[in-house]
């Protein structure tokens, strides 16, 4: 009956001309996942998934701590590579959501991975794919609800057709911002959806690009990069990212300074800081850091610098010619620097606690000066009334008595 209700209702709208609400809940928790099974399962039949257990996991284990955040826990999530060299991700309705592993190998660290991911979640937990079916499929809607989606296209033709033919620019920003607070919220880098962004523009830039996924509807590369950059200053991040005429990028928090210039691969000087930027405030969200707690793994041509178990930066020979004889010499070097770092990062979130201290002192005395006065106030007022009250008992008692004493007189 309810498929025959909506039926009516579509083909009334479109005999009147008139456009029926969207995301009004035409598609059920049920079909949406149905429709991503299916969705994934050609996707899966054309590509393939790549076949390497521990990039599966490791995609997957980023992608999970992204969606524990994102606000929409009643799908399952899963996150695969396809075994195909385009550089890009796809979102299917429920939950089921794919990388290229060509975007891996053009954006190989977990932090890119994070910002691609971070997006593709914001477009499942917002229901983007769900809601354009629904808006684009009124016109036939008539023939598929009736026939429980049997009926000509059909609802899985219809997303994978949706999925295909991209997402509208609001749904992309929407997705940039939901996707950039959850890479957040999940404890990764804060720069991730910038790099991302920047790096698939530098690639869409050079023709690269495919016509659907990552690359559909995007606004215009300055907006979104403007849109990004604004959602950034909400965390007062530190240290902060220069950006020098000469190309050079430079990690600077006071006077303590860090110059990155070397492009590696598709990874520009200005991204590689944004890595370091980031992680080094990742890992001050932690407390006090701890200049034991940095680290090198040096493999021959790079070597990857961590504090802990974060990510900070590799670095390669590129990095060390003219200062140091190969990357893992440069990266004990460097390591030194970020020792250096650790001292004024401590200084300086240590005079941010106290400042932030006096500062709830400061209110907190000004509120109890607040509360005291108005307690006063209250107190004075109480005791205004109470005399006023005491006043006009006395002068009720003198009336009574002078009345009785009137009374007495004229009895006597």
């Amino acid at each position: 009956m309810k498929r025959i209700l909506l039926a009516m209702v579509f083909v009334l709208c479109v005999v009147f001309g008139i456009t029926p609400p969207t995301q009004a809940g035409m598609i059920s928790l049920e079909q949406e996942i149905e429709m991503g099974r299916e969705t994934a399962h050609a996707l899966e039949a054309q590509y393939g998934l790549y076949q390497d257990d521990a990039m599966q996991a490791r995609v997957n284990r980023i992608g999970q701590r992204l969606a524990a955040v994102c606000g929409r826990d009643e799908i399952e999530y899963s996150f695969k590579v396809l075994n195909h060299n385009e550089v890009n991700a796809l979102a299917c309705p429920g939950g089921i959501i794919y990388v290229f592993k060509g975007l891996i190998d053009y954006m190989p660290s977990d932090t890119e991975l994070a910002g691609v991911l971070g997006h593709e979640v914001g477009h499942v937990a917002k229901k983007h794919t769900v809601h354009s079916i629904e808006k684009q499929m009124w016109t036939t809607l008539a023939l598929i609800v009736a026939t429980g989606g049997r009926g000509g296209m059909g609802l899985i033709g219809a997303a994978q057709q949706a999925l295909f033919a991209g997402y509208s620019r609001t749904d992309e920003r929407g997705a940039d911002k939901e996707g950039f607070y959850n890479t957040v919220k999940a404890g990764f880098n804060p720069y991730a959806m910038l790099i991302t962004a920047n790096k698939l523009e530098d690639l869409a830039a050079e023709g690269g690009g495919a016509s659907y996924g990552l690359f559909s509807s995007h606004p215009e590369p300055e907006e979104r990069a403007k849109r990004i950059k604004k959602y950034l200053k909400e965390y007062d991040i530190h240290p902060d990212v220069v950006l020098n005429e000469n190309g050079v990028a430079t990690v600077k928090e006071g006077d303590w300074t860090f110059n990155i210039s070397q492009s590696i691969g598709s990874t520009k000087a200005e991204y590689r800081a944004y890595m370091l930027a980031g992680s080094l405030w990742v890992a001050r969200q932690r407390g006090a850091i701890n200049p034991d707690y940095f680290v090198v793994y040096d493999n021959g041509n790079y070597a990857h610098i961590y504090y802990d178990d974060i990510q900070l930066l590799t670095v390669y020979n590129q990095d060390a010619a003219g200062i140091s004889p190969n990357a893992g010499a440069y990266a004990a070097a460097c390591t030194k620097m970020l020792r250096e770092w650790a001292s004024v990062a401590n200084y300086n979130d240590k005079l941010k606690k106290d400042k932030a201290f006096a500062e709830e002192q400061k209110r907190l005395a000004e509120e109890q000066k607040k509360l005291e006065k108005e307690q006063a106030k209250k107190a004075k007022e109480e005791a205004k009334r109470l005399e006023k009250e005491r006043k006009a008992k006395e002068k009720a008692e003198k009336k009574a008595r002078e009345k009785a004493e009137k009374e007495a007189k004229k009895a006597a």
